[in-house]
């Protein structure tokens, strides 16, 4: 059955990134994860050596390549798979691991520079801090972004400052406004990444910070749901009784009460995330993906809505 959403080219009541990408480039496109090895003031003792709370050892980057081979090195080994079965895909080289604009802009430049010379590369994106993010960074990132299709994904996760100081984030949320509004100004595509089921977060809590990004309209979203990962910080405090995770269901209604509120133009990058199985300890439902989404939908048909319905300037 065809959705009643307009950017919408099957069955989804959201702004798909699939959905996205098939319109802009006319073709299969896909994220190779490469891995820069980059590290994190939040971890070499800038600002803290314990990193975030909820962010494994390797830095995020659980599914990335391999920072010992080179950035071609790491795009071929996933090119070539994805080539045999469709020899016309696209790709966006995707800097996921650590903080990938922090480091000097020389080094910046010769990274980012790589990523633009891999065969069939339409676009780079780049996950980063928000206070990693300066003026001669911005500077260099709008350059990129007139050579190919440009996101630059900002880490936010939540609104609440008493959260996030919590969650060891090191930066408030004037930090991240910061960060987003400098690279706007320049042009930049931006994506904003939440999680939801952070450790004293409510169901309204959650929405609110939906509610702010509508008011900052980016060019895109990510949801992901809070993973407990064995050894890290909040692991400890999970096994001992701290807090609990949330529920499929919890889950489900609150991603579907946050698309709602969201513009109706505005990409969701992610409704959910991957765990890696060997070291996920919660919530064990997200490990499947497919059926996380599937209730997603079917909540959304339920309630015959669909991104964008309950936005207002």
């Amino acid at each position: 059955m065809k959705s009643p959403f307009k950017y919408s080219d099957d069955n989804k009541r959201y702004y798909t990134l699939n959905c996205f990408l098939r319109r802009k480039f006319s073709s299969k496109v896909f994220k190779v994860t490469l891995n820069a090895g980059m590290t994190c003031p939040n971890r070499d003792g800038t600002k803290s050596i314990k990193g975030c709370a909820f962010c494994s050892e390797n830095k995020s980057g659980e599914f990335a390549g391999n920072p010992k081979n080179s950035i071609a090195e790491q795009f071929d080994s996933i090119r070539l798979k994805l080539h045999q079965k469709w020899p016309q895909a696209l790709y966006i080289a995707y800097f996921q691991a650590g903080t990938n604009t922090y480091a000097p802009l020389d080094k910046l430049k010769a990274i980012y520079t790589a990523a633009l010379n891999l065969p069939g590369i339409v676009g780079i994106n780049i996950a980063t801090r928000p206070d990693c993010i300066n003026e001669e960074i911005a500077e260099l990132l709008k350059i990129i972004s007139e050579k190919t299709f440009l996101t630059v994904e900002l880490g936010l996760q939540t609104i609440f400052d008493i959260t996030a100081k919590a969650m060891n984030r090191c930066h408030s949320y004037k930090d991240f406004l910061e960060g987003y509004n400098l690279l706007v100004s320049k042009g930049i595509n931006v994506c904003i990444h939440i999680i939801d089921g952070l450790p004293g977060e409510t169901h309204e809590m959650m929405l609110e910070t939906a509610r702010e990004i509508a008011r900052l309209h980016p060019q895109s979203v990510k949801i992901h749901l809070l993973h407990i990962i064995k050894g890290t910080q909040i692991y400890y405090d999970f096994v001992s009784g701290g807090f609990k995770e949330l529920s499929l269901e919890e889950y489900v209604q609150v991603v579907c009460d946050q698309l709602e509120v969201l513009p109706p133009d505005v990409v969701i990058q992610r409704l959910t995330g991957d765990g890696d199985k060997r070291t996920l300890v919660a919530p064990l439902w997200s490990l499947k993906k497919l059926c996380v989404i599937n209730e997603i939908d079917k909540e959304l048909l339920r309630r015959n809505s669909m991104q964008g319905i309950k936005y207002s300037l």
